[in-house]
């Protein structure tokens, strides 16, 4: 029988394959993929979908969401560009697994925010002592009322979206960016907005993504 020192190396093994087929597959962000070897997918994952977790899928969650495929979300955390000591808005905790990568990639603090009750206290209890830089709410971080009087170095809208709700860009800080999935007429499109002063933001548009909508609205069942 494995020893807990032989679990942690295959666990190793385990993670630097999975990040090897992330190469593969186009993710080159160094900071990302550092993070993500770090941050085990299958700790966020359905029990009974672990043995899925180092593939590139999304896999399912309660309430009809979903736990984002690798790859894309590589893609929208290399978009964000993190900065050490960034305060982060995410919108959508989902499982926690990115809101993990965040703080991995170094966030000063990550206010997330997420409509269904259910998932915000499961995502609290897998970050365990990561909930020392991140801060998990069951809130509808589509709906202005949430982020009044606050800012923030980086907002991530972790899905679809067929808007940029105006009152998360008035949150982002000069010099910050904003990174969500866009719905178009030919699909869900990664986009990056960029406030590099008082004006309005540049906007970058980035490759289609496999993404599921973003839902408004706090959820009324637990």
């Amino acid at each position: 029988m494995a020893g807990p020192e032989d679990e942690a190396g295959l666990s190793r093994i385990g993670n630097a394959a999975f990040v090897l087929a992330l190469r593969e597959r186009g993710v080159r962000d160094t900071a990302v993929l550092r993070a993500m070897e770090q941050v085990p997918r299958e700790a966020y994952a359905p029990p009974a979908l672990r043995e899925y977790a180092r593939r590139d899928i999304a896999l399912p969650l309660p309430h009809g969401q979903t736990m984002t495929a690798p790859s894309v979300a590589a893609a929208m955390l290399g978009a964000l560009d993190m900065v050490q000591g960034a305060r982060v808005l995410e919108v959508g905790t989902g499982s926690g697994y990115v809101t993990a990568l965040l703080v991995r990639l170094g966030a000063g603090h990550v206010r997330s925010l997420e409509r269904y009750a259910t998932l915000a206290r499961a995502a609290r209890d897998r970050l365990g002592a990561n909930l020392n830089d991140a801060t998990v709410e069951a809130a509808d971080g589509l709906a202005p009322g949430g982020t009044e009087r606050q800012s923030f170095d980086r907002i991530l809208i972790n899905g679809g979206v067929g808007a940029i709700p105006p009152h998360l860009l008035a949150a982002l800080n000069p010099g910050g960016r904003l990174v969500a999935g866009l719905w178009s007429g030919r699909g869900c499109r990664l986009v990056t907005l960029i406030r590099d002063g008082e004006g309005a933001p540049t906007r970058l548009d980035g490759p289609v993504l496999r993404l599921g909508p973003m839902t408004p609205g706090r959820a009324q069942m637990a």
